[in-house]
């Protein structure tokens, strides 16, 4: 969408909602003031956007076979907002991407997340590719998705994009080039090699796989089926141990290997397929026998490890999450005839919730209104999802939220100039005056409130959550918060060990039970793996978040990790810093006296660590976005030969084909 296209829409949908006014007689409406400054606010919102898309947008290929002399190939792992915008950055300064993604559509996890999720912070903080055109300051999912694919297609990543192709290992190719341009120690790279090698060798590898992967799904006793599930590892733990011993304790075959009471034939097909799956290195080991393999999948299964086709599809319709109904944890998934055997284990305790759905917070979306209106919502967490996982639940008519917080976060107004002020602290820890700041956000947004604020955390030992709403639902009474450790499920709600403002989670507190007809858990999600990658690129002391800038391997520059070693903040993950890291990486492909050495890359780390010795959660573990910003100033300024790249990296000016001009 154009600027005047959007300046257009934005009038239009004011000049319409005041005409519906006018007709229904809606005098107050019509002529309220609020309404009108938010519709200059807009004007200029988007007029400020179209300034910044003049400056800064890199001219994408006119093309789709450009650029047809790409300066290199790189390899982005990953179709969310940061994969799509770090292609984009690399296709528009002539080198060639391709996009691997495990799922079937861009968007990485805001595919996942309820419809009425949105940012938490102003959009112009969010701005993660300059062409990006914001409708307002708050969008919502479907907006920021709808952004993401345009960027895509305009930039001509749809042609280089393998959907349902998961990365399983990215390893180092056996080129031809002379010693010392793949040895990083003389200013050379890797060149890479990623799953089979189809798609070729690649120069460098982005991996945007972000911080959140799969839902975290906690399980509590008292849910349904969870008894059983127990009791069912024990089961297989005490047959796996049986299992073992008989293995050790069968006789020697007379040629070194030891046979199970097995069948020989049966041993020698399970060897076979052994050597097939793992190579000549196994033949003459000891090797388990094939019911010492089944027990430990299924126990690793139980853990939480997904088969290969377990996930979290998602359909390629406009709503990732329309037409699925929610499919509660008391629904059992495989629907087999042991759906009896487990509901009899659970009667046999008597206390295991049914009263209604538990669900993720991101599975929100997913209940029937009818579900959620007039009743009481459980929300099992305290973080982002679980603010928004109220703020859901209300809107869709709940009666009332219970929010059971194990510990307090510190919860920021949406307001953009604090919110810059606080995230420009240059130095990314917890310092004498940062009282001062507390005090303010406490005085701001904790108004009757301040039993909520954290006591043992301070405001730049962790992420914050951003949010006007959810204090203003706690003060009138719509929201109860509950400090304290979830002990179990009952068959009507949740109980908890209620502690003080001056505990921590563990302590003793006094055990109270909550009634709720829904129970959501806001338990976040987990971290994506990055198995692919070699462990040698991550030796101890430097693995992630403990990178050069944050996001690069000491070992090789040419595997950067944006927005994918990221722990704790107070900033943006969406902002303009994905731009500079990619442009630093192409600069580094570009340039050879510009590169950095292993051991100057962990001197960088070192660096760090001594300046921010003794901060809560590690050097690198926690960061405001203006020390990121000044990590990226000083790659320029404490190398001369840098300097010459300092508009490209920082503004993103030059290095563009000639042909995309023609």
């Amino acid at each position: 969408m154009s600027v005047l296209k959007a300046e257009y829409h934005n009038v239009a949908t004011y000049t319409s909602s005041t005409l519906s006014a006018a007709s229904r007689f809606h005098v107050f409406t019509v002529l309220s003031p609020t309404r009108f400054f938010g519709f200059i606010f807009n004007i200029f919102y988007i007029l400020v956007q179209g300034v910044i898309i003049w400056a800064f947008k890199p001219k994408p290929p006119r093309k789709p076979e450009q650029p047809t002399k790409p300066k290199g190939r790189i390899a982005v792992i990953g179709a969310g907002l940061t994969g799509v915008s770090s292609a984009a950055h690399a296709i528009a300064h002539g080198f060639d991407v391709v996009i691997f993604e495990k799922e079937d559509r861009v968007g990485g996890i805001w595919t996942h997340v309820n419809s009425t999720s949105g940012l938490q912070l102003n959009s112009l903080l969010y701005r993660f590719h300059p062409s990006l055109l914001w409708s307002r300051a708050y969008p919502l999912r479907d907006e920021i998705l709808g952004e993401v694919e345009r960027i895509w297609k305009e930039y001509n990543l749809a042609s280089r994009t393998r959907f349902n192709t998961p990365v399983t290992s990215v390893r180092r190719a056996d080129g031809s080039d002379p010693a010392d341009d793949i040895d990083p120690n003389g200013q050379g790279h890797a060149r890479w090699i990623v799953n089979d090698g189809h798609e070729g060798v690649f120069d460098a590898v982005i991996v945007t796989v972000g911080t959140c992967g799969k839902p975290r799904m906690v399980q509590f006793e008292g849910m349904p089926g969870v008894k059983a599930k127990q009791d069912e590892k024990e089961k297989r733990k005490d047959e796996n141990g049986d299992a073992r011993k008989a293995e050790g304790q069968s006789t020697s075959n007379g040629t070194g290997t030891h046979e199970p009471p097995d069948s020989a034939s049966s041993e020698a097909s399970i060897e076979t397929e052994k050597q097939s799956q793992h190579g000549p290195w196994t033949e003459g080991q000891p090797q388990p026998s094939a019911r010492v393999i089944e027990l430990d999948q299924e126990i690793k299964k139980d853990a939480g490890f997904p088969a290969p086709g377990e996930a979290y599809p998602t359909t390629p319709s406009l709503d990732p999450q329309r037409g699925t109904k929610a499919k509660s944890l008391l629904e059992n998934k495989d629907g087999g005839d042991d759906e009896g055997e487990t509901h009899q284990e659970d009667e046999d305790d008597g206390d295991v919730f049914r009263k209604g759905p538990i669900v993720h917070s991101s599975q929100l979306d997913r209940l029937e209104e009818d579900e959620v209106r007039g009743k009481t919502v459980v929300v099992v967490g305290s973080g982002a999802s679980g603010v928004e996982a109220v703020e859901t639940a209300l809107a869709k008519g709940a009666k009332k939220a219970i929010m059971v917080a194990r510990d307090d976060k510190w919860i920021i107004p949406r307001n953009t100039i604090l919110d810059t002020l606080i995230s420009a602290q240059p130095f990314g820890r917890q310092m004498p005056l940062s009282f001062l700041w507390e005090n303010i956000v406490i005085w701001w947004n904790y108004r009757g409130l301040r039993d909520l604020a954290p006591k043992h955390l301070g405001i730049f030992e962790g992420t914050p959550v951003v949010n006007d709403d959810f204090l203003y639902h706690v003060r009138a009474g719509r929201c109860e918060y509950v400090r304290g450790d979830t002990q179990r499920f009952t068959k009507d709600g949740v109980r908890v060990s209620v502690r003080e403002r001056d505990s921590r989670p563990g302590d003793a507190g006094s055990v109270k039970e909550f009634d709720g007809d829904v129970i959501v858990l806001a338990t976040g999600y987990e971290k994506p793996d990055i198995d692919f990658l070699k462990k040698e690129l991550f030796p101890e002391g430097y693995e992630r978040p403990n990178l050069y800038l944050q996001n690069f391997s000491t070992e090789d520059w040419s595997i950067l990790m944006t927005n994918s070693a990221y722990m704790n903040a107070i900033g943006t993950v969406g902002h303009f810093h994905i731009g500079i890291y990619t442009r630093i990486l192409l600069t580094l492909l570009m340039d050879r006296d510009a590169r950095p050495s292993p051991k100057d890359m962990k001197l960088w780390v070192d660096v760090i660590r001594f300046v921010k010795r003794g901060a809560k959660g590690g050097a690198l573990g926690f960061f405001t976005y203006m020390e990121l910003t000044i990590w990226l100033l000083l790659f320029h300024v404490l190398r001369i030969d840098r300097i010459r790249w300092v508009f490209f990296i920082m503004q993103g000016w030059g290095v563009s084909p000639a042909e995309y001009h023609r």
